[in-house]
């Protein structure tokens, strides 16, 4: 499960080029209008999961994703045919990012508190922080760490001033684990997918890791979609379905690999924190779930580590990091 950085990096030009100040604030809306989508998503599963099978909602919502992403492979234009090489490496990121995160995810959303997964799948921005480090991609300044402290602090703030429970007891300590492992693997599939962005567009990223991940999940969940009669589900389940496939996972995932590849990842992923913000604001209206001043603090310090973190310029890392100290790329 190694990253070579030799695609993302190139040999002659190590740093990518800083964008404009007011391209920056563009591109941090856009990540700011993903994180609310993001933050909503939990709410629209919960409803979504209440007429179906939570493995059959997950590869649903993941075809939808891949028929909207392919539409819009096919619109754009951009489509370039891969490379075997190319191909190995797409099944890689996709396989051991993109489809075991789903997969984590929703096994361990099942076993543990709500509490121990928000808080838990907040530690993203510091697992690409230390790929980052590790990879020689992007060092380890005092404002990240600083920032991500900050927003970690702010999350806990809110978990507890919900009221939902941290627990490793029992099935909740399997649970957090599978959360720890899947916030893992996407840090990595942020960090790998610039592998393919030098040769390959967005739209045939994404549209290339949904399809993939359709395709991984089929086998164990087919046989439980053929016996849900899809005509007789009601609409908040279909809207439940294409708010998450079509929002949460397709257009966020793209808007988020495009965003990473202009500011770099450890900028991006900072914004995963604030998703709990808008959940919290979302379970608060939508499922009259308490919303208090302790949550209020807890969101103020996410923003603060947002602020502390969008500072950082990702300065070249080492020349000796670029190719000798980095390692191989197995295929």
């Amino acid at each position: 499960m190694n990253i070579n950085t030799s695609a993302a990096q190139g040999p002659t030009s190590p740093q990518r080029p800083s964008p404009r100040k007011s391209s920056t604030y563009l591109i941090e809306g856009v990540l700011l209008f993903v994180a609310i989508v993001w933050g909503v998503n939990p709410v629209a599963i919960k409803i979504g999961m209440q007429y179906l099978p939570p493995e059959t909602f997950n590869l649903a919502r993941m075809i939808i994703a891949s028929l909207i992403a392919l539409i819009a492979l096919a619109l754009s234009g951009s489509w370039r045919r891969p490379e075997r090489r190319e191909l190995i490496t797409l099944l890689r990121i996709t396989a051991f990012g993109f489809c075991l995160y789903q997969i984590l995810l929703i096994a361990g959303l099942q076993r543990t508190t709500a509490g121990n997964a928000s808080f838990i799948h907040c530690l993203v921005p510091a697992s690409v922080a230390l790929l980052n480090r590790l990879y020689g991609l992007d060092r380890l300044s005092r404002p990240v760490i600083a920032g991500i402290a900050c927003s970690l602090a702010g999350v806990l703030l809110i978990v507890v001033g919900a009221g939902k429970e941290f627990s490793l007891s029992g099935p909740h300590l399997l649970g957090s684990l599978f959360i720890l492992v899947a916030q893992t693997c996407y840090a990595y599939y942020m960090i790998a997918a610039k592998e393919l962005q030098a040769s390959h567009s967005i739209y045939q990223i994404t549209a290339g890791q949904m399809l993939l991940t359709s395709l991984l999940m089929l086998p164990t969940t087919f046989p439980d979609i053929l016996t849900v009669r899809w005509l007789d589900i009601p609409a908040a389940a279909w809207g439940s379905l294409l708010f998450s496939g079509v929002l949460g996972l397709c257009l966020c995932n793209f808007l988020w690999i495009w965003g990473a590849g202009i500011l770099g990842t450890s900028r991006v992923a900072i914004f995963n924190n604030i998703c709990p913000v808008f959940a919290v604001l979302a379970g608060h209206f939508a499922l009259d779930e308490p919303f208090g001043p302790l949550q209020s603090f807890g969101a103020l310090c996410v923003f603060i580590g947002v602020y502390i973190t969008r500072r950082h310029r990702p300065a070249a890392p080492p020349a000796s990091h670029h190719l000798a100290n980095t390692p191989r790329k197995s295929a």
